[in-house]
């Protein structure tokens, strides 16, 4: 404004104006206030009316002008900005600065460059940083899928290290207790289902589970006894093929109808089996189906066959001897007692019916102790021969009478039996009379014995009248008789008392035999450790 305000030389204005254009980089001029140019860096060339430049008008009346418009050197688009020098509120010149648009656009790209590589490298430095936060917030969601993926295989003892104590950590740990809690709920299901399996896996009674359908879901081993299949073969198939019984069937049905409890009692006659059936249906959460129970009744009604048969041949064997004492007693009574010969005749016979009743009570009250446990054994090594000859050799004189061969046949080397040879010799006794007794003139019975596994195998064998094979399973009851035997007086308590013995000491009894070709009975005794 000095320079401008008093008369100026033009060489100290355009050194002035070249000092500026070096910091600028761009044409710097001074003008006076008519417009005409004092001092210029690059002098142009002065044209009439000068004043006129748009930027100068424009400069007078906003303050600062400035157009585009060409270099008159250069010809080059150039812009022109003037600004007024003021002093004291007066104008006394502009400075007007003309700057190639070529070198601005040079500026503008290197400017732009500048700011895509901040940006670019902006954009790097923020994607890097993105990928490290979501590396560190994607690590533990994998170590939890991994986790969840070991846990649903079955390992449930899988568990994540919680490394932080914040939000991730907190939600780590809380993963970490869940897992524990279903751990223990698992384990307390896990236990239950086996303690349940192991109840239904040993109850005596027949357990089956079917779908809504029909479909058997689970079976334990005592229902596929009594329905004689296998539970590889019974899963998945239908109640109708497993069971193979109308009136089971038809039960199911009707408790599927009704949606309701149906118990009954059928008989599988094939298989000579009673069972009591109660099929029940289950509304479990998401389950339907019906719970099937059977239980066999079979040993139950065959005791109550035993009981009704114990009752009439008990009412048998007493029917017989007590009319005779009837009869002899009203003989007796009617004079016989005045004929003393007589008299003891029917005493005689009244003796006999009491004796064979003393020793049909007796026989009862023994067998009675022997399956109670009442009758101690005591169980010794035993030869087998001292249970063997004693009782032989005291028969021998009747079957010599009766003309039978009694023979006996013990091999050499027979290990010692644990027995309570008294009781044994007595089993020996009734086998051996009882072949006796149904073995005609001239007949034999043999008594051998032999070494099978663990145990001694000993046999009485007849060549008498045999035993028909419908009685043959029956003969070892109390007081049962086979028909042909009835005649032959006894009480038919002998043979339930032998296998009651034999049961006793831990052995087996058992018959073999062929109607009017003899007998053999077989007991076994288990043999003496060392």
């Amino acid at each position: 404004a000095p320079h401008l305000d008093a008369p100026a030389d033009p060489e100290t204005l355009s050194a002035l104006a070249r000092q500026a254009s070096a910091l600028v980089d761009a044409q710097v001029a001074f003008l006076g206030p008519d417009g005409a140019v004092l001092g210029a860096s690059d002098v142009e060339v002065a044209t009439v009316g000068s004043r006129y430049r748009p930027e100068v008008q424009q400069a007078l009346t906003a303050g600062v002008g400035h157009s585009i418009r060409a270099n008159p050197a250069t010809g080059a688009p150039t812009l022109y900005v003037a600004v007024p020098v003021q002093v004291d509120e007066q104008v006394r010149g502009f400075v007007d600065v003309a700057a190639s648009l070529a070198s601005i656009d040079v500026d503008t790209a290197r400017l732009r460059r500048l700011l895509f590589g901040m940006a670019l490298l902006t954009l790097l430095a923020t994607g890097l940083l993105a990928a490290l936060i979501a590396e560190g917030s994607l690590r533990p969601l994998r170590q939890m899928r991994q986790v969840m993926q070991r846990m649903a295989q079955g390992d449930l003892d899988a568990r994540l290290l919680p490394t932080a104590s914040d939000e991730v950590g907190d939600l780590l740990r809380a993963f970490n207790r869940l897992a524990d809690r279903l751990r223990d709920e698992l384990g307390s299901l896990h236990a239950e289902r086996n303690r349940l399996v192991v109840v239904l896996e040993h109850l005596a009674d027949g357990v089956l589970i079917t779908d809504a359908v029909g479909r058997v879901q689970w079976i334990n081993p005592a229902a596929a006894r009594l329905l004689e299949t296998t539970e590889a073969a019974a899963l998945g198939r239908s109640f109708a093929q497993v069971v193979r019984h109308h009136r089971l069937i038809e039960l199911w049905k009707l408790s599927r109808q009704r949606n309701d409890i149906q118990a009954d009692t059928l008989e599988f006659e094939r298989r000579q089996r009673f069972i009591q059936a109660t099929i029940t249906p289950l509304h479990e959460d998401q389950f339907h189906g019906y719970l099937v129970l059977l239980h066999d009744l079979t040993q139950m009604r065959r005791l109550e066959t035993v009981r009704r048969d114990f009752v009439s041949n008990i009412s048998h064997e007493l029917r017989t001897p007590l009319a005779s004492l009837k009869a002899l007693v009203d003989t007796l009574r009617d004079g016989a007692l005045e004929d003393p010969p007589a008299a003891r005749r029917f005493l005689d016979r009244i003796e006999t019916e009491v004796d064979a009743m003393t020793q049909m009570v007796q026989e009862l009250l023994e067998l009675s102790r022997i399956e109670s446990g009442q009758v101690p054994l005591r169980l010794h090594p035993t030869p087998v021969a001292e249970v063997v000859s004693p009782p032989v050799e005291r028969l021998r004189p009747q079957a010599e009478r009766a003309g039978l061969r009694l023979r006996v046949d013990l091999p050499p080397g027979l290990p010692a039996v644990l027995a309570d040879a008294e009781r044994v010799q007595q089993v020996v006794t009734n086998l051996v009379h009882n072949a006796i007794k149904f073995t005609s003139q001239g007949g034999e019975v043999v008594v051998a014995a032999r070494l099978a596994g663990d145990e001694v195998v000993i046999s009485v064998r007849d060549t008498g009248i045999g035993i028909p094979a419908q009685d043959l399973s029956r003969i070892f009851e109390r007081f049962y008789k086979a028909d042909r035997a009835r005649s032959s007086g006894g009480t038919g308590l002998g043979l339930a008392i032998a296998k009651h013995v034999v049961q006793a000491h831990g052995g087996r009894i058992w018959a073999e035999s062929v109607e009017g070709q003899g007998s053999t009975f077989y007991f076994s005794l288990p043999v003496s450790s060392p």
